[in-house]
């Protein structure tokens, strides 16, 4: 069966399910201090007004270098189970692979 792809804002109404999600990245934030060293990636939405979220854990982190740095501003496709994080709309990446950057 092919993948879904969708945009942030179709997201939420799919969580549960796997899917691509694909959008420009338009705030991040490595939260070094908190428990689990996430890293947030918002896809077309800042922080304040976020739809979908990237979210990548402090274990994982290794893997992706400086994500916060290298995939601020880009257009991205990540694919993976759509979940709900404490109300936010994500999609876990703890591969790479998971995100593709796309051609403006």
């Amino acid at each position: 069966m092919a993948q879904k792809t969708l945009t942030a804002a179709e997201a939420k109404s799919h969580t549960g399910e796997r899917a691509t999600v694909c959008g420009k990245i338009m705030s991040t934030l490595f939260a070094k201090g908190r428990r689990d060293s996430p890293t947030f990636l918002d896809v077309d939405k800042p922080y304040y007004d976020r739809v979908f979220t990237v979210l990548i854990w402090g274990m994982d982190r290794s893997k992706f270098g400086e994500p916060e740095t290298t995939y601020r501003g880009k257009r991205i496709c990540v694919t993976g189970k759509i979940a709900d994080y404490k109300g936010l709309t994500v999609i876990d990446a703890s591969e790479p692979s998971q995100v593709k950057m796309q051609q403006e």
